[in-house]
């Protein structure tokens, strides 16, 4: 369940951040124009014109597979995080149950002394278990008990809202049980694709002779495992036809579904998870069950035994002793291109963040957030809001039936600022000083526990679905809602400091983004309460679909790496959103520049207008640089475009930005075809 949770936050947000060190040579967060490289010229290539200098002058440290103002300030955060920590770890007078289990977690996980010390014995009851298994009966019982306190092998299970009662939680079973990043790593013969098979048969084969095997049986275990797992990613629905929520709507009895998969025991395991006696699921794809049914039933138990152990191995390998942890530092080398593990404290700081969340988010937003910073970020979503309203009222495509209803949905869109107005109560989870894999269970097993007990019940609304320092944002369209954490609240995304037009590329924009991501080409499949329904004229719903065609196709000439180019359908929600988010933040400055009757909104800073400055506030975000591997990962599994096509995709497109920098017909920053949807 833990592996699941996780998933669904890089869902929600995709946005992969990896811990790493700051140097004092580093260019800062926040905007400058000594971020702007003036020998290129901006029509020809905008976003090398604003940030040359920064890519220049930034460098990838060595234990980042990116660099990117979500990882700077991620670094900061970390800072913050780490003070807090180290604090509630000493102990002492006035330490309270919240610093009690933040400060446990976090002492466990630093003492690497006890964890080398200990090596193997900590998981070694779980992997008894495993041996100890008669038949497949038994080893679903299994597979339900690591579900609860780890990893999630063969599928997933988890409860979210009715896709067509949104006020109501059901159960959902789903695709999963794979260690690469996607099927395609399985079932593709690209040159990289076949490379990372070989890492993950390497990667196997030292933890299995790690764990006690002879190199021999660990290299036919690896095999193993490598078969079963693309066996399952044979099975598995790819990532781009996932988009579209109708694909992934499959409602059926409980009876149903166990007949569906007999091999599954699908009414055992909901015994074993301790599932409350639900009449219905969401059979996610069903396909998956179908196929993997067969799967099952052919697999000797040894090899189920095999697959099994691998998983609940790495997972925990991070936890274990330093030749484990070396390994799956390897393994993720080879994915990213990551030169240099992080420093223990930073993986121990993400530990509690990942598993007492809300814990440390009380802590943090104590010294970071205040209510001020809260009413401003309220105030300019507001103006987005209104912005992107004036901005569906005026399509010339869509027709007045269709418009209303999109109003309707907009004005019911929720909005979340900063941390949770109630915190989540980990009263019930035991923290001990020295178990670390055993807090690591026992914090997976409560949150697996909370996520199971919601099903048939009504949907908890208030909910977030990120931790308050996490630096990232998300529309999530089965809540209706926009979520802004705290941690992204800070420069150079927003400075309270800094001029409107600047902060109205850098936050504006994704809160813009974030809005129209309730009308891309999967939000607008669901109305204002969040359930899958059509609420679209059938013409309105064919000039979308042509108009985010021209997108898709816009995007998918974009070359990111080598010959790789970006998949223009996988992406499609986060340019269409990128686009117009870059649209309606720009109107909502332009009725502020309109408003203000001192004049001092329109005048120039540093020799720029602020449209130029917003289109700057802009390309600052996306400056990024990232290694190739970790690039060529991205293309093949992250929905969001690399930062130079989220930005000269965007500012190619628009009229706006080409009357802003005295762009001309033919240059590269103006499209032939412009694409515009919202």
């Amino acid at each position: 369940m833990r592996a699941l949770r996780l998933a669904l936050l890089l869902l929600l947000a995709t946005v992969f951040a990896f811990a790493q060190s700051t140097s004092p040579s580093k260019p800062g967060p926040g905007f400058s124009i000594d971020n702007i490289d003036k020998s290129i010229d901006p029509c020809v290539d905008f976003y090398q014109y604003a940030c040359g200098n920064w890519i220049k002058n930034s460098e990838i440290p060595a234990d980042r597979a990116a660099w990117q103002s979500f990882s700077e300030l991620n670094e900061s955060n970390l800072e913050i995080e780490h003070k807090i920590l180290e604090k509630a770890a000493a102990g002492g007078p006035g330490r309270n149950a919240i610093d009690q289990k933040i400060g446990d977690l976090y002492g466990s996980c630093m003492d690497e002394k006890a964890a080398d010390g200990k090596g193997l014995a900590p998981l070694k009851p779980e992997l008894d278990r495993i041996a100890a298994v008669k038949d497949k009966a038994g080893m679903i019982d299994e597979i339900a008990h690591i579900h609860l306190v780890g990893p999630n092998p063969l599928f997933n299970f988890y409860s979210n809202s009715d896709l067509h009662n949104a006020d109501q939680v059901i159960a959902y079973i789903d695709q999963g049980g794979l260690s690469l990043p996607d099927r395609d790593y399985y079932v593709k013969d690209d040159p990289d694709k076949v490379e990372m098979r070989k890492h993950l048969a390497e990667y196997a084969t030292t933890v299995f002779t790690l764990a006690g095997q002879s190199p021999e049986k660990a290299a036919t275990s690896a095999d193993t495992v490598l078969a079963v797992e693309t066996l399952l990613a044979a099975a598995s629905m790819d990532r781009t036809k996932r988009r579209d929520p109708k694909t992934r709507d499959h409602k059926m009895t409980r009876e149903e579904a166990a007949a569906l998969a007999p091999n599954f025991y699908l009414t055992r395991y909901f015994e074993d998870m301790g599932a409350p006696n639900f009449k219905e699921l969401n059979v996610t794809n069903p396909d998956f069950f179908k196929q993997v049914n067969g799967v099952l039933a052919a697999l000797p138990l040894d090899s189920l035994k095999t697959y099994v152990t691998w998983h609940v191995l790495r997972d925990a390998a991070p936890w274990l002793s330093q030749p484990f942890v070396e390994a799956n530092f390897k393994m993720r080398q080879a994915l990213t291109g990551q030169k240099k593990i992080q420093d223990r404290w930073k993986r121990c700081v993400n530990l509690v963040d990942g598993s007492l969340g809300e814990a440390l988010g009380q802590r943090y937003v104590e010294v970071t957030f205040g209510a001020e910073g809260k009413q401003r970020m309220l105030k300019m979503v507001d103006a987005l809001e209104k912005s992107l309203d004036n901005d569906i009222q005026g399509l010339d495509w869509m027709s007045p039936e269709t418009k209303k209803q999109a109003k309707v949905k907009l004005q019911a869109i929720r909005n979340k600022i900063g941390y949770p107005d109630k915190w989540r109560d980990y009263s019930s989870v035991v923290i001990k000083p020295s178990d670390l894999l055993g807090n690591v269970e026992r914090a997976t097993e409560f949150e697996s526990k909370r996520q199971i007990a919601k099903i048939d019940k009504p949907l908890d609304r208030d909910e977030w679905g990120m931790t308050p320092p996490e630096v990232n944002a998300y529309y999530s369209g089965s809540f209706n809602e926009i979520v802004f954490p705290a941690g992204i609240l800070q420069p150079p995304f927003f400075d309270k400091n800094m001029d409107d037009a600047v902060n109205f590329g850098g936050i504006g924009l994704v809160i813009g983004h974030e809005l129209t991501h309730g009308f891309d080409d999967q939000g607008r499949k669901f109305d204002p309460q969040g359930n899958l329904r059509d609420w679209w004229t059938e013409q309105d719903g064919k000039e979308f679909d042509k108009r985010v065609s021209c997108v898709a196709d816009e995007y998918s000439n974009f070359v990111a790496v080598d010959n790789m180019k970006l998949n223009g359908r996988l992406t499609l929600g986060e340019n269409t959103a990128d686009n117009g988010g870059a649209r309606v933040a720009l109107a909502a400055l332009e009725h502020m520049i309109a408003d203000d009757k001192s004049g001092k909104e329109a005048q120039k800073i540093d020799g720029y207008t602020p449209e130029q400055r917003f289109f700057l506030g802009f390309g600052r975000v996306w400056c990024e640089k990232q290694r190739p591997e970790y690039l060529r990962m991205q293309v093949s599994t992250n929905p969001h475009s690399p930062g130079k096509y989220r930005v000269n995709g965007v500012v190619q497109n628009m009229p706006e930005f080409q009357k802003a920098w005295g762009c001309k017909a033919g240059q590269p920053m103006v499209a032939e075809n412009a694409c515009h949807v919202w």
